[in-house]
């Protein structure tokens, strides 16, 4: 699976973004991805809001975005899965890891791990698609050590 990770901010993330593209490699792996790709893209909060309220009706600065590519069955390849792109807001992500008292690492973790399982088809729109994404992220979280 190849991961593209891009920062599309002004601040210096390379070291985080290293650590969260390995992390992501590796769940890519353990869950059997496959041959394909996706890409993570950290942006800023106009960025993010502009994003939502284009795609979502959403008028409003939102933590993670993430647009599937697999839903467009007109885009099926064979033996190659283009899964889509996960938006993070940065400041967000920042704020968020201050407000629940865990890192940054775990924050952008969570996000991007979030992000990754609704490309996958994951959902929390009814409780017991919820129980079973968040379920699913913490089980993945806690593999690599990533804890609250």
């Amino acid at each position: 699976m190849q991961i593209g990770v891009f920062n599309q901010t002004s601040y210096d993330l390379q070291k985080e973004l290293e650590e969260l593209k390995k992390l992501l490699e590796n769940v890519s792996e353990d869950e059997k991805l496959g041959n394909g790709e996706f890409n993570v893209i950290i942006v800023g909060n106009e960025e993010i809001k502009d994003l939502n309220n284009k795609y979502r009706g959403i008028d409003k600065v939102t933590d993670v975005i993430s647009f599937a590519l697999e839903d467009d069955k007109t885009l099926k390849l064979d033996n190659y899965r283009l899964l889509g792109d996960i938006y993070i807001c940065l400041e967000r992500a920042k704020e968020q890891a201050i407000s629940y008292g865990h890192s940054f690492k775990r924050e952008l973790s969570f996000l991007a791990v979030h992000g990754l399982l609704h490309l996958l088809g994951y959902d929390h729109m009814n409780k017991d698609d919820e129980k079973i994404m968040f379920q699913k992220q913490e089980e993945v979280l806690s593999r690599y050590g990533i804890e609250r």
